[in-house]
Formats: C-alpha cells, sequence, structure tokens
C-alpha cells in the first residue's frame, strides 16, 4: 500500500520517468492499432461468411440438383486461389501462426512473411468464402487468428526504426488471442489460447500486450455487433445429480471422436504429398465436392457449413435429438472439405460434431432437454479437445460462448476425460503436426545458413 501511495504522489509531482512513460506508450501503441484493425476486420469477416453460408444452404434446400454444380465449382476455385496465390493461407491457419511464432527468432524471422501477411489475409477471407459459399464445413475462426496474427506483423514491420523495439513473437502471440476473441466474443479464451496453445512461455511476459489487445479487438467487435454470445443462453438449470455420468460418457466418445478426426486428416494430407502433380490434386478436390454433393442431395444438409447452425438448433429447438447419423456427417465434412487444401478452419466444425455427439448419447438415454444441453455443450467442449489438445481453452471457450457458469466443474470434467483418452490415440495434437509440416516446408524453401546464425 505504502508503494502505491508513493507511485501517485510520484505522478503528483510530475517526478515520474517522463522518458519512460514516452516509451511505454510508444510501444502499446502499435498493439492498440492493430488491436482494433483486428476488430474491424474480425467484425466484416463475420459478417459476410454469415451471409454467404446461409445464402448457400438456402439455395441448396431451395434448388436440390444446384449442388452438384455449385459445391464441384466452389471446392476446386477455392483450391486454386490458394495453390496460386498463396499456398500458406489453407487450412485453418493456427498450425501457420503456431510455426510463425516459433520461427520468430534472429535467425529465422526472415521466414516468417511465408506464413503471415497482407496477401495471406486477402487470400484468406476470399478462399474460404468461395468455400462456404460452396457448403464446405469449415469455420471462420481459425482464419481469424491468422489473419489478425499476420495484421499484428505487418504493423509492426512498419514501425520506424526510432520507434521502441517490440518483441515481434508477443506481437504475433498478442495478434492470435486478439484474432480468437474477436471471433467468438470470448476474451478469457482468448488469453488462455495464447498461453495453453501457442506458446509455452510464462504469462507474465506479454500479459499487458495480451490483455490490452484482447480487450480493445473485443470492444470494437462489440461496438459493432453489440453484447452477443456466440451460441446464446441454454437451458441447464437443475440438471440431474447422476449427470456426471453421462458427461463422462460423452467426453470419452466425442474425445475419441476428435482424434480419430484429426488421424484421419493427417493421413489424407499425408497421401496427397505422393501427388505427382497439381491435376491429380484438382481431382482429389473436385471428388471431395462431388462426395459432399451427393450426401447433401440424399438429404443429409448437415454436411454443409460450419455446424454452427446445427449447434444452435440442438440447444434451442424443442427436438434435442439429431439421430444417429449427425456426428457422421459432421465429421466427413470437415475431413473433406479442410484436406482440399483450400482455406477454412476446424473450430466451429469440431464443436458442431461434439454437439452431436452429445445429442446422440441424451437420445440413447432419453435424457430431459435440460440434461441433454449439458451433454451437448461437454460433447463442444471434449471433441475441440480431441482435436487441440487444449482442454483449458475449449472449456472456457464454451463457457464463455453460452455464459452457463453453472456447468463449469461439467465441461472441466469433460474437457479433462478427453484430454485424457485423446492423447492416448495420438500423443500430439492435429496443430501441432501440421505445424511441424509448416515449419519444415519454409526451411526447406530458405534454408538457414551459417550467415544467418
Amino acid at each position: 500500500m505504502k508503494k502505491i501511495l508513493e507511485r501517485w504522489v510520484g505522478i503528483i509531482s510530475g517526478k515520474l520517468d517522463k522518458e519512460k512513460f514516452r516509451t511505454n506508450i510508444l510501444q502499446a501503441l502499435p498493439y492498440w492499432i492493430a488491436s482494433l484493425i483486428t476488430g474491424l476486420v474480425a467484425v466484416f469477416y463475420a459478417k459476410v461468411f454469415a451471409i454467404a453460408e446461409a445464402f448457400s444452404i438456402n439455395t441448396f434446400k431451395a434448388y436440390h440438383w444446384s449442388v452438384f454444380l455449385i459445391i464441384p465449382v466452389c471446392f476446386v476455385l477455392s483450391w486454386w486461389i490458394v495453390k496460386k496465390y498463396a499456398p500458406n493461407a489453407k487450412g485453418s491457419g493456427i498450425p501457420q501462426v503456431m510455426s510463425a511464432i516459433e520461427l520468430s527468432t534472429p535467425k529465422t524471422n526472415r521466414l516468417v512473411h511465408h506464413l503471415l501477411s497482407l496477401k495471406i489475409c486477402i487470400v484468406k477471407i476470399l478462399s474460404s468464402m468461395i468455400m462456404i459459399l460452396g457448403g464446405g464445413a469449415i469455420g471462420r475462426e481459425g482464419p481469424t487468428i491468422q489473419i489478425a496474427g499476420s495484421i499484428f506483423r505487418v504493423v509492426n514491420q512498419v514501425i520506424p526504426n526510432s520507434w521502441p523495439k517490440l518483441s515481434r513473437r508477443n506481437m504475433i502471440m498478442t495478434g492470435a488471442a486478439a484474432g480468437l476473441a474477436a471471433a467468438f466474443n470470448t476474451p478469457l479464451g482468448g488469453i488462455v489460447f495464447a498461453v495453453e496453445e501457442l506458446v509455452k512461455t510464462h504469462i507474465s511476459l506479454f500479459k499487458t500486450a495480451i490483455f490490452t489487445a484482447v480487450i480493445i479487438a473485443g470492444i470494437t467487435a462489440q461496438g459493432i455487433l453489440g453484447s452477443y454470445l456466440y451460441l446464446g443462453y441454454p437451458d441447464i438449470s437443475n440438471p440431474s445429480a447422476y449427470i456426471f455420468v453421462f458427461v463422462i460418457i460423452v467426453a470419452l466418445l466425442s474425445g475419441i471422436g476428435g482424434s480419430i478426426m484429426g488421424r484421419a486428416i493427417l493421413k489424407i494430407l499425408e497421401w496427397k504429398k505422393n501427388f505427382k502433380s497439381s491435376w491429380f490434386e484438382m481431382t482429389y478436390v473436385l471428388s471431395c465436392g462431388v462426395i459432399i454433393a451427393f450426401i447433401a442431395y440424399a438429404g443429409y444438409y448437415n454436411i454443409l457449413g460450419s455446424g454452427k447452425i446445427d449447434m444452435t438448433e440442438l440447444l434451442f429447438s424443442k427436438n434435442k435429438y439429431g439421430g444417429w447419423e449427425l456426428p457422421i456427417v459432421r465429421m466427413i465434412g470437415p475431413i473433406f472439405s479442410f484436406t482440399t487444401g483450400a482455406a477454412g478452419g476446424i473450430f466451429a466444425p469440431a464443436l458442431s460434431a461434439g454437439a452431436a455427439i452429445g445429442s446422440l448419447v441424451a437420445e440413447w438415454f432419453n435424457l430431459a432437454a435440460v440434461n441433454a444441453n449439458v451433454l451437448i455443450l461437454a460433447g463442444m467442449v471434449a471433441f475441440l479437445t480431441g482435436v487441440t489438445r487444449s482442454p483449458f481453452t475449449c472449456a472456457i471457450l464454451v463457457l464463455e460462448m453460452t455464459d452457463r457458469h453453472s456447468a463449469t466443474f461439467l465441461l472441466l470434467l469433460a474437457a479433462m476425460v478427453a484430454s485424457i483418452i485423446s492423447t492416448s490415440v495420438d500423443k500430439k495434437s492435429l496443430y501441432e503436426h501440421l505445424k511441424e509440416g509448416y515449419i519444415d516446408d519454409v526451411l526447406s524453401k530458405e534454408p538457414v545458413t551459417k550467415s544467418d546464425e
């Protein structure tokens, strides 16, 4: 208390080190500017993504035959744009950010432009928009993280040489956290994500920057979209005393499901490395589009889109049971969309697959609506944990998306069980495997020599 009073007395009396104060402001300013831009871009991206997703699904339902034309064409066009203009804009974007953080050292920093740049931002948005118009089972959250990381890096690059130096690595980490916070409207989730998923550095080294960035990006998004929840307020009041038993069942199934989906994606990507030319790649992409088109034409329209519509319907409609086929199609869709090489994330599709598993378990045991909602939320946490191996991030994200803090212990239980079971399938997450591939690819293009060291 005495030190605090002395500090304030120093400020009032003008004894505060003005040069240090000026330096702190100058160091904070790039973070503030980048956070504001991130919030604006995230809002724009969210709005056009939602419009495109709703338009495509409504079109396919109104004109069933159109799936055989629109889906394959959009899949190929989305893949081609990435292939032609920015190959590292493909997929989620989170592994690219993880790779960029690892490469942000004096020796390899010059390679980061392969992973984070304005061109990648543009291609990422354009490719994912075409993909979602074509019914691709992708999300915008992972892409928003790579876009935000790129924005923060570009802002850092344009700082004059006379400016106080900033940590390149901290800029990228902070950008990623701000991107996730703006995408989901989950500030705590953004902070925990940066610490748990992106880097193993102690948070004290960049806590001021990350808190400030998350707040500014979040306030910007809320200022335009309003104070919203990603999924709303599902009813989970007074669940059964024995609900934890079913939560464990859902967590086991969802954790395994997330791991299996991740392994399937990795196996397909590994197989694709044997393709001799772009024609083979295009044939595969076209085949993915045709497969999804046939499944949608058969009446399983749940395979299309990010899955947010499915999650909302399961949580808020009277019918809590999506049927046995819903978990299957919500896993098939992301597998065939993600492996095309087009831009698109896996966060939302993974959440929807977990919600479908939670709904199915509730149907097996004929549980009431309140209990079903708890299992749907638990499935979301567990499946995403199976993909990312970030249990705390996943639990906090779902808690902030729904503002259902009474389920905190149940969702943490689901995250813990899913983390244990998924690690038994594969010790590394999907993102960790992909990160290694991106780093190897970048280093192969511009190998580090002794002169760089």
